[in-house]
């Protein structure tokens, strides 16, 4: 999954407003005490903390 260039530059975790990496088919928090992990369907970024994974 790659996202449009430039996209990660502007995304941020909507929760605690960390810069977000791209892991497998997920953007990942960058912050180490938040590291929710938000979903993306169909190369769309689904960025709503409720349909987020927890970090293990």
């Amino acid at each position: 999954m790659a996202l449009e260039s430039g996209l990660l530059d502007i995304l941020a975790c909507p929760a605690c407003h960390a810069p977000l990496k791209e892991q497998e088919a997920e953007l990942v928090c960058t912050d180490g005490s938040c590291g929710l992990a938000y979903p993306v369907r169909d190369g769309i970024p689904v960025l709503l903390v409720d349909e987020a994974r927890r970090p293990a």
